[in-house]
């Protein structure tokens, strides 16, 4: 096999092997690493969690006999770190090793990186090559891509519907639209995302859990299931004191508004959901009077949230499409009719005119169950 051919196929394995930590790498980006030596594969690992070591290191203690390093080359998804983080760079463990050749499939967005890890691996000699298989590269890091490069998380807006655009009845029923294929695809959703972000309409509405409900061995991995971080946007701290959510594993935050959180009335109210373990933000509101959700996403993105899971209703969906803060749009569609009078999918307004339409662009369609899965993305992005 020619080696572009071949650097082709083993980048794509590579990759492969990095889908192994989309639910455990947080908030570190999934990355994999395969070794070759005369064409044949003698070593590789993935990255699996934060603090552990990176795929580099997993792939080189994979090796029968360190000395096989020699001389091969390593096949990267992401560049090799050139800092002192919770681990040593694994730049410097590919030069210690002797590797002759490095391919890259992209440069890490990471500031403290950023090309410093491919000048290093040169300047030791090493033949790096980059740009290999980069947009796959890239589709496995969407938010670390982002929250790196933009300040902002990965936002992922899931919705429910009839096959005639509803989501519940008027009376507000809703469960269930779909069927529990399609409720099970939305759960492994959940558990690659670092936080899952709902507003309060849905939590009187619904009371719900907003957790990982799978076990590891329906994720296919080792260790404890990470639970996401928790976010409501409830301006005025209306979220009930028995809120399910309270008493569940993992963290939760509450965005309010900065009169909430000057409010007397609502002291006792605060220091209870503290005593919960709950943090209590404030945000200014924006233009419109609502709490901005620009600022929102920034500070979740200093808390090293990559991507960012959104169930929530009609109106905060809309109004994250509207602002162009919808990175991606999900949309389960299921083969039934619930009426002209059932709510919509969404609140748009100031769409009057067919110019005023938001476009949008199909990247996937398939059958979960019995219901389809729609993946879109705004078409401006």
């Amino acid at each position: 096999m020619n080696k572009a051919a071949f650097d082709s196929k083993i980048m794509a394995k590579a990759v492969q092997l990095a889908q192994k930590g989309v639910y455990t790498t947080h908030p570190n980006p999934r990355v994999g690493c395969i070794i070759t030596k005369n064409q044949k594969i003698i070593g590789q690992g993935y990255h699996q969690r934060a603090g552990q070591p990176h795929a580099e290191i997993n792939a080189l203690n994979s090796l029968q006999d360190k000395a096989q390093a020699k001389g091969a080359t390593a096949y990267v998804t992401l560049e090799p770190c050139s800092h002192t983080g919770k681990t040593p760079p694994c730049a410097n463990a590919l030069i210690d090793t002797g590797i002759r050749r490095v391919v890259i499939a992209m440069q890490d967005p990471n500031p403290q990186v950023a090309g410093q890890g491919i000048e290093r691996l040169k300047a030791a000699g090493i033949d790096v090559e980059v740009g290999i298989l980069e947009q796959q590269a890239r589709e496995l890091n969407p938010g670390f891509i982002k929250r790196m490069e933009q300040g902002l998380p990965w936002v992922r807006v899931k919705l429910a519907m009839s096959l005639d655009g509803r989501t519940a009845m008027a009376s507000g029923e809703s469960q269930w639209i779909t069927g529990p294929q399609a409720r099970a695809d939305v759960q492994r959703y959940r558990a690659r995302a670092d936080a899952i972000l709902t507003g309060i309409g849905a939590v009187l509405a619904d009371d719900p859990s907003l957790n990982v409900r799978l076990t590891a061995e329906e994720m296919g991995i080792e260790g404890a299931v990470r639970q996401p971080l928790r976010v409501i946007l409830d301006s005025q701290l209306q979220t009930p004191l028995d809120a399910k959510l309270l008493d569940l594993a993992g963290k939760t935050i509450i965005f309010v508004s900065k009169t909430a959180l000057s409010n007397k009335d609502l002291t006792e109210k605060i220091s209870f959901f503290e005593a919960k373990g709950v943090e209590i933000l404030s945000v200014k509101n924006d233009a419109t009077g609502y709490l901005s959700l620009k600022n929102i996403l920034q500070l979740l993105a200093k808390k090293e949230i990559n991507e960012v899971h959104v169930e929530a209703g009609a109106t905060l969906g809309g109004a994250l499409i509207q602002q162009g803060l919808a990175d991606e749009i999900l949309i389960y569609m299921a083969p039934i009719f619930m009426g002209s009078d059932a709510r919509g999918l969404l609140e748009l307004p100031g769409l009057n005119q067919m110019k005023d339409k938001i476009n949008l662009n199909i990247n996937d369609i398939r059958a979960v169950g019995k219901d389809w899965r729609l993946s879109l993305v705004l078409a401006s992005l």
